[in-house]
């Protein structure tokens, strides 16, 4: 099956937080997919292990829309939970017996017969690449999980289970914004370009910092963003998205919101194209200091 994601993807990390019953967080996914939005970011752990079965509530109210959508989960973190009193300290868990189950259990919870993308959440320390490969190639041969990637690796933690596989790995999904700019720096990005895989970017907000928060970064790239904005006649958050989607490596901007006139704004930059000069300004203010 082609794999494809939409430029933008709706994260469903504070889910719980919204407190939506499942209609109105119904209402919210058929508004996202009417904006184009068609994949949805979720993970086994997020909201004490309860957001995925949030979400497949609505998928169990409207079946009908599950054709029209991508649902991306993570696994391979184990947290302290009084689900799982077992567990006496977090940690990671990429052993074959462990991602298998908790793509089962995401099945069950999300109410699908399949993952669209399923990403390893946490590089692991303690990865048997050998066996977190064979997981992931015995879900994709029963057709549980069609597509595979990872979430916050380096480039030598993707090309070890890279080397492990028989199909690649379709994305490294990496926190990326204007306020965070490391992986430009490390060569994540770099490489995700030479491997023509396209990172998915988490907190493109920086969790809400670039709005609300006053310390000399955020003042300085927030002022020049209300500058930049103002030539393309849009708001900062669609700047700040549209910073990450021009650049030639295509990212995939993660939105955590569940406000659906916030998600419309920051979808407008989509439709902004900024030029190499201010995308420039953005960096400088960003590092403050200007380029060599």
């Amino acid at each position: 099956m082609e794999f494809t994601l939409s430029r933008i993807a709706l994260g469903l990390w504070r889910a719980k937080e919204w407190n939506y019953n499942t209609q109105q967080l119904l209402s919210l996914v058929n508004q996202v997919l009417e904006l184009g939005i068609t994949s949805f970011d979720n993970a086994d752990i997020y909201g004490d292990y309860e957001c995925e079965a949030l979400f497949g509530n609505v998928l169990r109210e409207s079946p009908s829309i599950r054709d029209k959508m991508q649902i991306i989960t993570k696994c391979g973190i184990k947290l302290i939970s009084q689900k799982f009193p077992a567990t006496t300290i977090k940690h990671y868990d990429t052993s074959k017996q462990h991602v298998i189950q908790t793509v089962e259990n995401s099945l069950k919870n999300l109410n699908t017969e399949y993952i669209d993308l399923l990403l390893i959440h946490r590089p692991d320390p303690f990865m048997n690449a050998d066996e977190t490969a064979e997981a992931f190639h015995e879900l994709k041969k029963s057709g549980k999980a069609l597509h595979f990637g990872v979430s916050n690796f380096f480039p030598h933690q993707f090309s070890l289970l890279q080397s492990r596989l028989d199909f690649p790995l379709k994305t490294n999904q990496i926190k990326a914004s204007v306020l965070c700019t490391d992986h430009f720096d490390n060569g994540t990005i770099d490489y995700l370009q030479e491997k023509k895989v396209l990172p998915m970017a988490w907190s493109p907000f920086a969790g809400g910092r670039l709005f609300y928060e006053n310390n000399e970064q955020e003042v300085r790239v927030r002022n020049v963003l209300f500058e930049i904005a103002k030539k393309y006649n849009a708001e900062i958050d669609a700047v700040a998205a549209s910073w990450l989607l021009v650049h030639p490596v295509n990212f995939i901007v993660v939105l955590g919101s569940g406000k659906i006139e916030r998600i419309k704004s920051a979808m407008k930059g989509l439709d902004i194209h900024l030029s190499r000069e201010d995308w420039f300004k953005v960096w400088t203010a960003s590092k403050g200091i200007d380029v060599p």
